[in-house]
């Protein structure tokens, strides 16, 4: 089985050091936790999913999900698990009090994330998607939706889905086909098919909320005519118990690469009874809400299968024997040298590490964003962090899933023959985390948006935004001599990433084709400038803190040798993406249909 150990230590660079959030007193509700309750609630989590998710993994994999007179039946040892879950309240820890939940910041919801889905990513699913049906309803509902739901699904009593795909209609929701039929009562019946339906039923809670996008009679045509509905699997009386199931069924399970341990079904609704979620034909705005969660959750399952993946092949780096390294035996008294010494294993692993540490700053500051678009005293503040999060959005979904599941490809790399034989986990780990890059919206989606709608659309105001928060961190380092290898690298990619956003705004509305064409190396392209945007702040704190003297200035000096080999190595490739948009874009467009 594989192991993992949770970065513990790192988690709490990036929350007390990094982002500083115990000093974050214009946040409402920060004023309300120290670190010592922080790190309890993250040793805990850590222990859970080390001794309860994870020996479920491989087993779950295995085993998968099983339909059996239109029930699904989860994997062995999933049932326990999740109670355990439930009754430890963990479902509870970022949850609006009011309903039952800890009020914790998202930015430190996101690190309990990861290690969910370090763990066990079919398992964490279930809780995952459930948060995203909660913040639905919390920000759209009504009060008789939220009293009815939102204390179910905070406890994780009951589990929650998002219902959009459809088999005709996957990302242009403007051609779905299910209606929604307004009632005597209030209510309307919904009729229609999802696919592609994570969680979509199972045996863990007795009940299933399930957010389905359908459109009423009188819909406009297009996505200004969906509306969004919640429809429970089981009706639920006035006194709020259980009554007669709805009439919504699992019709199949779909077969699918990995994942195998979470539910993944084609649901058929038929008539079934749901209630109007926000305003008609307003569902795609309330279901955002939704994705947007899950959007991020998406990002931390690849960063969060990158870290097993990684932790795992660097274990196996340092025990397997084979070969001597080109400068001569560095274990000589074995019959061969680590694979360690060799200097591809070592690339591998630095690409990995490297990517891993960066990709964990940035999702704290993308969580942080969230919290102060939500809670900061000063609604301009807010404002402008509710910008940048929606800016990097397709970062943390679309770059990082990417780049994730290459460093699980790489981790399996380092096992040689035996990444490829299912008892190692190495391979669970690439068909797992391969989804992530597909779903809540492709990673080609995700770049779209990121230039369509982010870049050109608001005239790159948030992306402005930024450049400044990256233009003060360099003037203020400017005179420190340690830090010029990190400014180096930082200043390149941020340089890339203003000659190719130059290029794209200036010839995107002579051709709107080049948007589609530049658009998946632009998104890569901020990614790696965004990551060297963390480390260069990485580096600056762990000079500040040798400097002033530390018991662990190991720690700090790995975060400085591992921000260099970051800038030499993934800050070098900004400069051929930016040069693929300026050279490729226009032949990409221009290749008449009939050359392919």
């Amino acid at each position: 089985m594989p192991i993992y150990q949770a970065p513990i230590r790192d988690y709490q660079f990036v929350l007390n050091e990094l982002l500083n959030i115990y000093q974050q007193d214009e946040l409402k509700g920060f004023d309300e936790f120290d670190p010592e309750l922080i790190d309890a609630v993250l040793q805990g989590v850590a222990d859970f999913t080390t001794d309860i998710m994870l020996p479920l993994n491989g087993s779950g994999d295995v085993e998968g999900c099983r339909l059996v007179d239109g029930k699904v039946i989860t994997p062995q040892g999933f049932i326990d698990a999740y109670q355990q879950y439930v009754d430890n309240g963990w479902a509870t820890l970022t949850c609006d009090p009011e309903f039952g939940g800890q009020g914790l910041p998202e930015v430190v919801g996101v690190f309990a994330t990861e290690m969910k889905t370090s763990t066990n990513m079919a398992f964490a699913m279930y809780p995952g998607l459930t948060h995203g049906a909660y913040a639905a309803i919390h920000t759209h509902g009504s009060d008789d939706l939220k009293s009815k739901y939102l204390e179910k699904l905070v406890s994780g009593e009951w589990t929650g889905t998002m219902n959009l795909t459809e088999s005709h209609s996957g990302t242009d929701l403007a051609l779905l086909r299910t209606k929604a039929i307004p009632q005597a009562d209030g209510t309307f019946a919904i009729t229609g098919e999802k696919i592609f339906i994570s969680s979509g039923d199972h045996d863990l809670t007795d009940n299933i909320v399930h957010l389905v996008l359908a459109k009423l009679p009188d819909a406009p045509e297009g996505v200004k005519g969906i509306s969004l509905f919640v429809v429970p699997k089981i009706l639920i009386n006035k006194d709020g118990s259980l009554g007669d199931p709805n009439t919504l069924c699992a019709a199949s399970l779909e077969h699918k690469m990995g994942i195998h341990g979470n539910s993944t079904c084609v649901m058929n609704f038929d008539g079934a009874i749901g209630e109007l979620v926000g305003e008609p034909h307003q569902g795609l705005r309330a279901m955002f809400t939704m994705m947007n969660q899950a959007r991020l959750g998406v990002g931390l399952q690849g960063l969060g299968v990158s870290e097993i993946a990684y932790q795992n092949a660097l274990a196996y780096a340092k025990d397997r024997i084979q070969g001597r390294a080109l400068s001569g035996a560095k274990q000589p008294e074995q019959a061969a040298d680590s694979i360690l010494v060799h200097g591809d294993v070592r690339r591998m692993l630095l690409s990995q590490k490297s990517f891993n540490e960066g990709t964990r700053a940035l999702m704290g500051q993308q969580a942080l964003w969230l919290d102060e678009s939500e809670r900061h005293s000063d609604d301009e503040c807010a404002k402008v962090a509710s910008k940048l999060a929606a800016l990097f959005t397709p970062i943390v979904k679309g770059f990082v899933t990417d780049q994730a599941f290459k460093a699980c490809v790489d981790a399996q790399q380092v096992f040689g023959g035996h990444g490829y034989i299912h008892e190692w986990g190495m391979e669970q780990f690439v068909r797992d985390s391969r989804i992530a890059m597909i779903y809540e919206g492709t990673n080609g989606v995700q770049a779209l948006d990121l230039v369509g709608r982010k870049l050109l659309s608001d005239k790159g105001e948030a992306l402005q935004i930024w450049s400044l928060e990256v233009k003060s961190l360099i003037e203020r380092n400017r005179g420190t001599e340690e830090m010029k290898p990190y400014l180096a690298g930082l200043m390149d990619a941020a340089g890339d990433l203003e000659k190719a956003t130059a290029y794209l705004t200036t010839n995107a509305a002579k051709n709107p084709d080049l948007i589609g064409a530049a658009s998946m190396a632009y998104m890569q392209i901020l990614g790696i400038a965004a990551l060297a945007w963390m480390w260069t702040r990485t580096a600056e704190k762990a000079i500040q803190t040798i400097a002033a003297g530390t018991e662990e200035t190991a720690f700090y000096q790995d975060k400085l040798n591992t921000a260099k080999f970051f800038m030499h190595y993934w800050g070098a490739k900004t400069r051929s993406l930016r040069k693929q948009i300026q050279l490729a874009s226009e032949d990409i467009c221009g290749f008449d249909n009939r050359a392919f």
